[in-house]
């Protein structure tokens, strides 16, 4: 029989992420008890320990062989000179960001002319160059709009400290170039969603040639696409047919004047950003335009490489597919099943599976947000109100505004600790060993077992009664598992 001070007999086993792929922020701990007699009273308070850090916790994983990381093509600048090539490309943005930031805030585009007029002055801009800093500041998410506030994004809270910032608020410019270069209003809308899908052909091919690349080439390029996404959406009749219907010629392709100017349209915008630069007759890509086609191919290649193959599974079946692997394999496949997807509906996917009855699913949803990083703050923060989420959401908050993991606890109530503790203890009472459940006692933030049992009955978690049932089941001490029983019992009564 043993004290209540050393909950798990015999050496400590590894930390509950290295069985489930997330990190839980707890781990156990060693100590030594005497044999309880009546002499020796039983010791009920719980050694605890600051959880360990992320980084030194992964670290210590042994991973298989997965892709090196992949390096930039030679003569890319380092991080640090593109995100200063970001900062110029975009400073007139940051500065009507920081004044509609300062309290002059300008409210819902397009801009009222007298706010317009008032940035102009204070700023000492035209007021087209102040519209169309404006633009850019709410396209490279800079600021953010909540009806007719404008508020500083989070971008701009980090732009003058964080390299990576600066380079995703470009690249969500870049990406937004039909935006900052709207077509002429005389082409159809239809060809200008051609051109625009076709782009990524046009910037591949400038990335790949390295260097200056002819119009005629990029011409003929261009048409070849645009001609292949014509043919792809001509839809051929399916099922029965009244009639033998007359075989659907291919549609014809677009006038040479029209794709010409379509690409005109498209090198001006992509210059506009910064992207590429036009000489006479042909067009190169920018030190940063020429990275961003390079980190937008790498995850193509990753999307093709998924190593444990659940790319085309839905969020839940991919992250069940992941809940055995250690943190690293499991991250290259979150990479490679978050470039199969546009960002937002991964999101999504990913949260709302989160709010589904399994806690291991909703522990593992959070460690992929955590791979997708920024886009997923606003929706993140947006859960933060969603009691079943709000303590994995503050976590995650904590960590992407730089809380150091080891110090990211800190950031719950007691009560949001609780429970947290009581929802992975429900995932690994679902998926884990009766060893894992027992060895899950010692990272309570309580200080003794009858203060967790109390706590636990007051926090309301929905599975608190078979948490506690699997827990008395599974620890080798009879007291304990009795007075954890009895608990389990008010629960499930009402009672006190």
């Amino acid at each position: 029989m043993r004290g209540f001070g050393r909950l798990v007999p015999g050496p400590v086993h590894q930390p509950l992420h290295r069985e489930f792929g997330f990190r839980l922020g707890f781990r156990a701990v060693r100590g030594k008890t005497a044999p309880v007699t009546s002499r020796n009273p039983r010791d009920s308070r719980l050694r605890l320990v600051r959880p360990q850090p992320l980084a030194t916790a992964r670290k210590a994983v042994t991973t298989r062989r997965t892709r090196p990381a992949p390096r930039p093509p030679e003569g890319t600048p380092p991080r640090s000179e593109l995100a200063r090539q970001a900062r110029t490309a975009l400073a007139d943005a940051v500065r009507i960001a920081r004044w509609a930031a300062d309290g002059a805030i300008p409210g819902a585009p397009p801009l009222a002319a007298q706010a317009l007029q008032r940035a102009a002055t204070a700023l000492e801009l035209s007021p087209a160059q102040v519209r169309s800093g404006w633009d850019r500041a709410r396209l490279a998410g800079l600021v953010e709009l909540h009806g007719d506030t404008a508020r500083p994004g989070w971008r701009l809270r980090a732009w003058d400290r964080d390299d990576s910032a600066v380079l995703r608020g470009w690249v969500a410019l870049f990406d937004a170039w039909s935006l900052v270069h709207p077509a002429p209003e005389d082409i159809e809308s239809t060809a200008v969603a051609e051109a625009v899908e076709a782009v990524p052909q046009v910037l591949s091919l400038l990335q790949l040639s390295a260097g200056p690349v002819t119009v005629p080439a990029l011409l003929d390029l261009l048409g070849q696409r645009v001609a292949e996404l014509r043919e792809e959406r001509c839809e051929v009749p399916y099922g029965p047919q009244p009639l033998p219907a007359p075989a659907e010629s291919a549609p014809a392709p677009h006038p040479a004047a029209l794709v010409a100017l379509l690409l005109d349209w498209a090198l001006e915008g992509l210059a506009a950003v910064g992207a590429l630069t036009l000489g006479a007759g042909h067009a190169t890509l920018t030190p940063l335009g020429n990275w961003a086609v390079w980190v937008k191919l790498e995850q193509i290649c990753v999307a093709a490489q998924s190593p444990a193959g659940n790319i085309e599974q839905s969020a839940a079946d991919m992250l069940l597919g992941c809940a055995r692997l250690t943190p690293g394999p499991a991250r290259d496949e979150y990479r490679a099943w978050l470039a199969a997807r546009p960002v937002g509906s991964a999101v999504a996917e990913l949260l709302a599976v989160a709010r589904g009855e399994d806690a291991l699913l909703r522990g593992l949803a959070f460690e992929a947000l955590r791979v997708v990083g920024a886009p997923a703050e606003p929706e993140v923060r947006s859960v933060a109100a969603d009691p079943s989420l709000r303590p994995y959401a503050l976590l995650w908050l904590a960590e992407y505004d730089g809380t150091d993991p080891e110090d990211a606890q800190d950031v719950l109530s007691r009560e949001e600790s609780t429970w947290l503790w009581v929802d992975t203890a429900a995932a690994v009472a679902d998926h884990g060993e009766t060893g894992l459940l027992v060895r899950h006692l010692d990272s309570a933030v309580q200080g003794t077992v009858p203060a967790l049992l109390e706590e636990v009955r007051a926090v309301g978690h929905p599975r608190t009664v078979q948490v506690l049932v699997a827990l008395a089941a599974a620890h080798p001490d009879p007291a304990l598992a009795k007075a954890v029983r009895r608990a389990a019992f008010q629960v499930h009564t009402g009672g006190a």
